[in-house]
């Protein structure tokens, strides 16, 4: 439990950080932009909590996610203009914490003692619920609904995660190889444009 608390912990300064910048790249105020870290970093957690009857959900039940969300905004805030590109950090933390979250949802399923299938659902929605949220609160089409490779990344993270289950591995090298996985696809996705099948693609009519 201390790794997957670690893990929840990442995610939510990851997620918190995206949030952050795609914020910021609406130009909204410090209040907007806090509210916006919030809802990234807590959405996908929150949603998976009230599925599974995990009530209250954890950021009510303590003050230690708002705590870890404000500082991760402040953080982002006061250095992003160190940060020359706003664009190609948003995509690597929305990676990481895709990767980080996708593994959260998959044990929190697994200590309900769900079926596979229905654990790696949970993680995919955990780690891209979040992102959903927050890209239609900025009036943008969410990520997960473009032909990119995003919640595939998640579900094929998930997968790898419960093949390497049955090789008797250790729980640690099990997760960081899961978190990876999500991550390279991710990363690998974008930098080759791979994509899911376009079902709209221009016919041209031979005259």
């Amino acid at each position: 439990m201390k790794l997957l608390e670690l893990i929840d912990i990442f995610g939510v300064v990851a997620f918190s950080i995206t949030g952050v910048f795609a914020a910021m790249e609406k130009k909204l105020d410090l209040f907007g932009i806090f509210i916006i870290a919030f809802v990234t970093a807590m959405g996908g957690g929150t949603l998976r909590d009230v599925l599974i009857g995990d009530l209250p959900v954890k950021w009510i039940r303590t003050t230690n996610y708002s705590i870890i969300i404000l500082v991760s905004t402040a953080v982002a805030v006061i250095f992003n203009k160190v940060i020359r590109n706003l664009q190609r950090t948003l995509f690597v933390f929305d990676s990481l914490g895709l990767g980080l979250f996708t593994i959260v949802g998959i044990e929190r399923g697994l200590y309900h003692q769900l079926h596979p299938g229905m654990c790696v659902a949970l993680g995919t929605l955990t780690g891209c619920f979040g992102g959903v949220l927050r890209d239609i609160l900025l009036n943008t089409i969410p990520i997960i609904f473009h032909k990119e490779i995003y919640a595939v990344a998640c579900i094929l993270g998930g997968t790898v995660y419960f093949i390497l289950l049955k090789t008797g591995l250790d729980n640690y090298t099990i997760v960081i190889i899961s978190i990876l996985v999500v991550f390279v696809i991710r990363i690998l996705a974008v930098r080759y444009q791979l994509s899911l099948p376009d079902i709209y693609k221009k016919t041209t009519r031979k005259v």
